[in-house]
């Protein structure tokens, strides 16, 4: 394990650099888009600017990478990410800052696959789960340290753009000064939606889903704190709060997901984020914000590595990479429309409208869950879990068929036939 992380130390190092500056930025325009008098709709379409952009560079960033390797693409993307940064000091308008989510939404992608794909690569299964839970961790830690920082006086409103921009350069270093080789890269072929979900609709649905409730709260909980009353320091300390929350919870839950049917917990985390939901809607005091914020934190974040850990149980070496590009767009998708759709919920319902779209998002994760449970049964064996980014793409390569081995099983049994994925 030692050895597997002094080889990997500078994918973690950037990476930690990489999230915190996404964090503070995704952040920081939340709140000054509302201080520059920008609608919630407004915001709500800046900031879906993002995922926007990630559709389009999950389909072009693997052809980056196979073209002209993990360094190189890494630190073009990381540069054009910089660029964007700085811009946002430019310009006030939420025209420009748009198309500068759209910009940042399509590089950052491509410097997930990277870091993903060469830890999985550098990775063997005796220490595969406790190298990705450090990478887990840092994805949870990273955006918290960076939305504490909005909290850091800045008069000139400029000093925290140019953080943003330092970090994101200065991510770049680590791997150009460490010497560690990349691994080799091949483009994983498409797979399409609906012969994805005929494959594993626990994968789909639960990626989706999942992907609109965290992106929903992640952008929306400073304008819901701000909306009651709390000050821009005291809504990013709630969010700060939350994050810190699923970094620790990521790595228990993966855990307690190893021992019995991954589905079990996802039922659990849903009812768990749905009810801290209802709570603090009955409980509108700041204390219980922090509190159940918290608490739907650690209940939905680790609600994609779960579910992608349920496919991944059932992998076969050949069968690793065509799905994961269609995985990376209906993760963005998820993120679009929560992301589109939770800042404008917030002044719905007497103020009640965020926290009604996430209880309701949760729970259908805790629907599906139990509806599949229901209909198929869990591997005799668990995989390890795979390298997954929460709000970004998953490991390049990850979950292909969910089902493909419960195929087998099932045509063993005599239970149903279906086609065998083509080789």
């Amino acid at each position: 394990m030692r050895r597997a992380f002094i080889e990997n130390w500078a994918l973690f190092l950037g990476m930690l650099m990489l999230m915190v500056a996404n964090g503070l930025l995704v952040t920081l325009l939340t709140i000054r888009g509302a201080g520059l008098g920008f609608s919630d709709l407004t915001i709500s379409i800046m900031q879906a600017a993002y995922p926007a952009g990630a559709l389009l560079g999950t389909v072009m960033a693997p052809g980056m990478v196979a073209k002209v390797g993990h360094i190189r693409a890494f630190s073009a993307l990381a540069s054009l990410v910089s660029i964007s940064a700085i811009l946002h000091l430019l310009t006030s308008d939420p025209y420009s800052w748009s198309a500068m989510r759209f910009l940042a939404g399509f590089c950052y992608p491509g410097m997930y696959v990277i870091t993903e794909s060469w830890l999985q690569a550098k990775s063997e299964n005796s220490n595969r789960a406790q190298i990705l839970s450090i990478y887990f961790m840092i994805w949870m830690a990273g955006p918290a340290i960076g939305t504490a920082l909005v909290a850091v006086p800045d008069p000139g409103g400029n000093l925290l753009f140019g953080v943003v921009s330092i970090l994101i350069s200065l991510s770049i270093v680590p791997l150009l000064l460490s010497g560690n080789k990349a691994p080799e890269y091949q483009v994983p072929d498409r797979m399409p939606v609906r012969k994805l979900y005929r494959v594993s609709p626990m994968a789909v649905l639960g990626n989706l889903v999942s992907a609109a409730a965290v992106a929903g709260w992640f952008i929306a909980l400073p304008l819901y704190a701000l909306s009651r009353g709390m000050s821009a320091a005291e809504a990013s300390g709630v969010l700060v709060v939350a994050m810190v929350v699923g970094a620790v919870v990521q790595y228990p839950a993966g855990w307690i997901s190893d021992k019995t049917d991954r589905r079990l917990v996802l039922m659990g985390l849903g009812v768990i984020g749905g009810a801290a939901c209802l709570w603090m809607l009955a409980t509108p005091a700041p204390q219980a914000l922090v509190i159940g914020f918290a608490v739907l934190a650690g209940a939905s974040l680790p609600m994609y590595a779960v579910c992608s850990a349920h496919a991944n149980d059932q992998l076969k070496p050949a069968q690793i990479v065509p799905a994961s590009g269609t995985m990376v767009f209906l993760l963005n998708v998820g993120q679009f429309t929560g992301t589109l759709a939770a800042p404008n919920m917030v002044s719905i319902a007497d103020g009640n409208g965020l926290l009604i779209l996430l209880a309701a998002l949760c729970f259908m994760v805790a629907g599906v869950a139990a509806l599949r449970r229901s209909q198929a049964d869990a591997p005799e064996e668990t995989g390890s879990q795979q390298a997954i980014a929460v709000l970004g793409a998953p490991q390049t390569g990850v979950l292909q068929a969910e089902s493909w081995l419960e195929e087998e099983n099932n045509v063993s049994k005599g239970d149903i036939t279906r086609e065998s994925p083509a080789k």
